[in-house]
């Protein structure tokens, strides 16, 4: 079960790198509520516990709100303060203290510009970052840790994301139409320009490998192995079988025996004996 979640978990960071654009070391920004689940079952040292999860060296951070929000807890999270200052504080720009939740989605913005893995346990911020392309949510349960899986949202986004990046826009299209009928294409009107325009641009997009649409080979009827197919027997209604079967067999040549003439010269023979 430890090695299924581990590739399970190897999965995802694979796909936020592809997809993304993280790179190690990956940067983890936690909020109060995660800090205390790592002190409270004895998850320390952090980085190193989060280092095992994502199979890479990771740098913690947190807000200057969440460590503000941590001390006005009172004295039962005094170790959890006490640890949140030893992290590294990542720029929020308040003035004035906000609520920890707050920090954190200003800090990530809509898009996650830095990169940052979430670490919370706050199910509602868990719920709201599944909407934003490109935040991956660590969370614990118990003595471990977790990486969530992308949202569907998530991967509609890089989906579309990768549609985008090999095709070309119209302004582009436009440009190259331009570019393309002065330099390489002959005199003309318009429409022949733009259409030998359009296909110089599928020979290029050809060439580099690019396809407009996914192409899936059909698996199509074959006929049968012929070593592995049994010689056809003949039917029983088989006319020239049948003929066959009723031809007589070729006849026997037959034997001639030859008689001995005997008996007649005995008898004409003379008595010697008197």
């Amino acid at each position: 079960m430890r090695v299924k979640k581990q590739k399970r978990h190897r999965k995802v960071v694979r796909f936020y790198s592809a997809c993304f654009g993280f790179r190690e070391p990956y940067k983890v920004l936690l909020d109060g509520t995660l800090v205390h689940h790592l002190l409270s079952h004895g998850l320390s040292p952090a980085d190193d516990a989060l280092s095992r999860l994502l199979g890479a060296r990771c740098l913690l951070f947190t807000t200057k709100c969440n460590v503000a929000e941590i001390r006005s807890l009172g004295p039962s999270h005094t170790e959890t303060w006490e640890a949140a200052k030893q992290l590294m504080v990542a720029r929020c720009d308040h003035e004035k203290r906000v609520s920890g939740t707050n920090c954190i989605l200003s800090v990530i913005g809509e898009n996650n510009s830095e990169h940052f893995f979430v670490g919370t346990q706050d199910p509602d911020l868990r719920k709201k970052f599944r909407e934003v392309p490109g935040v991956p949510v660590i969370y614990g349960l118990k003595n471990s840790l977790f990486l969530e899986q992308p949202s569907f949202n998530q991967r509609e986004f890089a989906k579309l994301a990768e549609e985008k990046r090999l095709h070309m826009t119209e302004s582009e299209v436009q440009s190259f139409f331009k570019s393309t009928s002065k330099e390489n294409l002959s005199d003309g009107d318009d429409e022949n320009q733009e259409e030998q325009a359009r296909n110089v641009l599928h020979s290029k997009k050809h060439s580099l490998g690019v396809k407009d649409k996914p192409q899936f080979k059909r698996n199509r009827a074959k006929g049968p192995n012929p070593l592995s197919c049994k010689k056809k027997k003949p039917k029983a209604g088989n006319p020239d079988v049948q003929n066959q079967d009723k031809e007589e067999p070729m006849a026997k040549r037959k034997r001639i025996r030859k008689r001995q003439k005997s008996g007649g010269n005995a008898k004409n023979k003379p008595d010697t004996g008197s």
